[in-house]
């Protein structure tokens, strides 16, 4: 049992050191394995949205720090699902909204509501039938007006 809890920890103080969530698979709602999930936002998601969810300015939109405030507005969970590197990526339903799930926890803990639903397999395959493509932008702008504050400007262009 000690070298169980000694194993964890050192897990845990690597991935904070590496600047990874020590949160386990049973912390992480709609993840059933962390590992699988941050490997598909490698070779998915993190092209575009860099390493650490940054984004490129004036071609992907920032994901850190901001992701999660979609999920507080009408239509940002929706949004979420249906923006064109979403809903088109090369995953099943289930790897999506698994890599979704850990997306929001990885990169905006702080902005997840407190009665999130995880995203599903389900809902992923019915949320990514209806593609943003040159409104997405839009859609985004819109979505952001309704939690933007001075520091949420950004957002809205």
């Amino acid at each position: 049992m000690k070298g169980a809890a000694a194993l964890a920890l050192c897990v845990a103080a690597g991935a904070a050191a590496a600047g990874w969530s020590a949160a386990t698979p049973a912390e992480i709602a709609g993840v059933s394995n962390p590992a699988r999930a941050r490997q598909h936002w490698i070779l998915q998601c993190q092209g575009c949205h860099r390493p650490d969810a940054s984004g490129t300015p004036a071609t992907t939109p920032a994901m850190a720090g901001i992701i999660g405030k979609f999920l507080s507005v009408p239509g940002g969970r929706e949004y979420l699902a249906q923006v064109p590197g979403v809903a088109t990526a090369a995953l099943s339903d289930a790897d999506l909204a698994e890599v979704l799930n850990w997306t929001l926890a990885r990169f905006d803990p702080a902005h997840v509501p407190a009665d999130f639903r995880p995203y599903t397999a389900a809902e992923m395959a019915a949320l990514r039938k209806n593609v943003l493509r040159v409104e997405a932008a839009r859609v985004r702008a819109r979505l952001a007006a309704g939690f933007a504050s001075d520091g949420d400007r950004a957002l809205q262009k």
